[in-house]
């Protein structure tokens, strides 16, 4: 085996060449060549300067570390599409020639089998096979796509020389069996490609990826213990309004017993506690009560109250977890429905 030495390589393949049948097979290699040939010649590179191997549907060039770069994608970028679509304009739709191609540098050694042999030479041709090479020839209106190693647009392409704009390469990973490997591709980047942008952040580890619903805030551990000072959802909130309402006409407002009798706890003003019998306003008969659908059973862990009829009143704090209904009833103190920071009620 021979010394590795540096050498520009240049791959060029042909899309879907596997679809086509004999006759039109034979014609895609001779276009093939004819392109290749052309480009390099109008790069200032002859066949002295550079090696070629055929791989049935892709030519490999192994180019002389003194040609020029430069030269070489020039003609990449302005001379293979017109040559394509010279090409194609006469031809078939079943002859219709499309090519990816891949310009890298490296080390590169021929053995005594006249194999090439390169680490260099192998990640070019990863980048030749990619998916996202693939989909961006297949995304696009043009016939040539164009991938550059990180080597070439460090040394060549960021400089913007004449005829290689700067701003026409994009960077983008591509997977390989030897990991990712970067590289910049000429046009867009296809759909759902990965160009290295800022995607947002990623979820903590151990979290589900899922963000809360926007206005919601989790819960402190203590949250919701009877203090009356944690943060309370919205079913929680609605409760307690509910509940700090004046009371219906059915039930007597709530009196405290240090306010003195007959008078309220909150004004220590007379009230008037209704009239004693069932009986509304009106002086109608108040209905009899429905009877109440029996009701779920809940869930284990979980407590649930069931009230017989009329306006609940609360004279507490109210955490409303998992609830199946409450229809009436009265309840003083502090009254915790499902379960509170991860303790059962």
């Amino acid at each position: 085996m021979t010394d590795p030495v540096s050498r520009t390589i240049l791959l060029l393949d042909i899309e879907k060449y596997s679809d086509r049948d004999d006759v039109e097979q034979a014609y895609l290699r001779r276009m093939l060549y004819d392109i290749t040939d052309r480009a390099l010649e109008s790069a200032g590179i002859d066949e002295r300067l550079r090696l070629r191997a055929d791989r049935g549907d892709s030519v490999m060039e192994l180019i002389d570390a003194n040609a020029s770069v430069t030269g070489l994608l020039r003609a990449l970028l302005t001379e293979v599409p017109a040559l394509l679509r010279g090409v194609n304009r006469t031809a078939s739709s079943s002859a219709q020639i499309r090519l990816r191609g891949v310009v890298a540098t490296g080390y590169v050694a021929v053995d005594a089998y006249d194999g090439w042999v390169g680490s260099d030479l192998n990640h070019a041709c990863r980048l030749l096979d990619a998916q996202l090479l693939r989909a961006a020839l297949r995304e696009r209106p043009d016939d040539f796509a164009l991938c550059v190693s990180e080597g070439v647009h460090a040394g060549i392409v960021r400089h913007s020389h004449p005829g290689i704009p700067a701003d026409g390469f994009h960077p983008v990973t591509v997977d390989s069996k030897n990991g990712p490997l970067r590289a910049w591709l000429h046009g867009p980047v296809p759909y759902g490609a990965d160009d290295h942008g800022e995607r947002g952040g990623t979820p903590a580890p151990g979290g589900s990826g899922e963000s809360p619903a926007p206005g919601a805030g989790a819960p402190g551990p203590e949250a919701g213990r009877g203090t009356g000072t944690g943060p309370r959802t919205g079913t929680e909130a609605q409760a307690g309004m509910e509940a700090a309402e004046a009371p219906g006409p059915d039930l007597p407002a709530r009196t405290d017993q240090s306010a003195g009798p007959g008078r309220t706890a909150e004004s220590g003003q007379p009230v008037d506690a209704g009239p004693p019998d069932a009986t509304d306003r009106s002086g109608r008969p108040e209905p009899e009560p429905e009877s109440q659908p029996e009701q779920p059973a809940a869930p284990p862990g979980n407590v649930v109250f069931n009230f017989g009829g009329g306006s609940p009143s609360f004279g507490g704090s109210l955490v409303a977890g998992d609830q199946h209904g409450v229809s009436g009833g009265q309840v003083t103190g502090d009254v915790h429905l499902g379960r509170t920071g991860g303790e059962p009620a």
